[in-house]
Formats: structure tokens, sequence, C-alpha cells
């Protein structure tokens, strides 16, 4: 988690960095560097629910708990996430949102919000009437050429396209997307690692493990995510894990769906 900011937070208030939002640490990118391929895939968006998650986490040595709280909206022709985090002793750490369209691609964010802990909100924009990508918190920018993500609805981009390509979801396959976050974007390859039993207070489920890997040249952090097939394909757990060790793993509590 830590590594995502371009500098350490004191911890345990790292555990801010990407809890819930499907963040995911990345070196700085030019836009020259960023060229991508607009590639359409099948996908299936899920039912609107509302998603609790425990957060456990190990920072410097010290264990860290907290609550996160997911709201996903699929309004057919349009969505929204919202995320919050909340850690003990220092209340809510981490704020995240991300709205739009959906389009022929899935998910066609508009804006991605994130507001963290004694931190100003950083805003990307999704100009389609420029067609590029623009940040708050730096000059770069990045040419929209369709299938684009932000690092909050990146994990229900990719959950409304394991949805509908479940048989696609094999060991070994791999889905790439190119993802914007709050000052810069990269493509992201995720590869699916196969199916495992998953314990949650909800009882066991098998879920499909998919794992993000950065290159070796990229000090970010390793993300696995979790999807329930028969949980709608909900994200069941994720873990971040930094290249020092540290970790963060939260888990799903509840779901409650909202429509």
């Amino acid at each position: 988690m830590t590594t995502f900011f371009p500098a350490r937070l004191p911890k345990p208030a790292a555990i801010a960095a990407l809890a819930l939002s499907g963040l995911v640490a990345a070196g700085l990118t030019h836009a020259a560097d960023a060229a991508h391929p607009a590639e359409k895939r099948a996908f299936n968006l899920p039912p609107s629910a509302d998603l609790n998650y425990s957060i456990d986490a190990k920072q410097s040595g010290l264990d860290v708990k907290g609550q996160g709280l997911v709201k996903w909206s699929n309004g057919k022709t349009s969505y929204s996430v919202n995320t919050e985090t909340r850690a003990m002793l220092l209340g809510k750490i981490l704020e995240t949102s991300s709205e739009g369209a959906v389009d022929a691609y899935g998910l066609a964010p508009d804006r991605f919000v994130e507001k963290r802990l004694r931190r100003d909100p950083s805003t990307t924009t999704f100009n389609r009437e420029q067609n590029k990508i623009t940040f708050t918190q730096s000059s770069e920018s990045f040419p929209l050429q369709g299938g684009e993500q932000d690092r909050t609805g990146i994990t229900w981009q990719l959950v409304a396209v394991a949805r509908a390509n479940a048989a696609k979801m094999t060991p070994g396959s791999e889905w790439k997307f190119f993802v914007a976050g709050p000052r810069d974007a990269e493509q992201w390859t995720f590869k699916v690692v196969g199916r495992e039993k998953i314990s949650t207070p909800q009882g066991q489920t098998e879920a499909v493990h998919i794992f993000r890997n950065p290159p070796p040249d990229n000090q970010a952090q390793k993300l696995d995510i979790w999807l329930a097939p028969k949980m709608e394909w909900y994200p069941v757990r994720l873990k971040f894990t930094d290249p020092d060790g540290d970790y963060i793993e939260q888990t799903l509590d509840s779901v409650r769906k909202t429509n």
C-alpha cells in the first residue's frame, strides 16, 4: 500500500493507500510511453450492492485492523463506485469515487476522485470531448482510445469481464487494461492463478484467484483478487503486498444487493 504514495505515510495510516478501491501502486509513466490498444471484450455488470469488508494489515511490524464499505451502483447506462475506509484510532482515512457511463467497452469513467487522510482530494478527468485523460495532481495527459479505467473502477470492470467470460478465466490467461490513477496511467496485466476455496464470515466459497504482478523494474505493490462466481463474482478477498513484505488484506463480511 505504501508505494502508491510519492512519500510514505506514517504507519499505520498507510492502510489508506489502496484498501477497497482496487488500487495498485504504479511508477510514473509518460504519455509518450503509454500507447495502448483499445480492446473490446464481452462484459456483464453485476447487480448494485453495498459490500462491507474487514481489513487486516501488517505495517512495519504492527498489526492494523479496520473496516471498509464499497457502494457499487449499476445504472445500466451509467455506473458509480464509492468507497470508504476506516482504521482503528484514525477514523476515516480514505474515500474514493469513480463514476461515468457504460459503453461498448464496459465502464467508461468520467471522473475519479481520491481523498486521503489530511490531504486535498485529487481528481482524474476522462475528457471525452478532447479524448484525453487529465489530472489535478500532475501536468501529464494520456489519450482516450476506449476501454480506459481508473483505480477504483478497474475492480468492477474486471468483475464485469469475468462474469461474461467465465469459461475463459482459465489458469494462466491474461487480461490487460489501461488504468489511470491520481497523477498518471499505465497498462496493468492480470493473470488468472486458478480456483481456490475462500473462507469468509458468510461461509466457504469457491473463488477465482487473479493476480497482478508489476514488471520487475516497477517497485509497486502486488495485488491478489479473489472473485466468487456463486456470489455474482463480487470480490470476496483482496490482498495488497508491498516489496518490503508489508501487506493489507480485506475480506468480505457482508453484501447487500440494492437492486
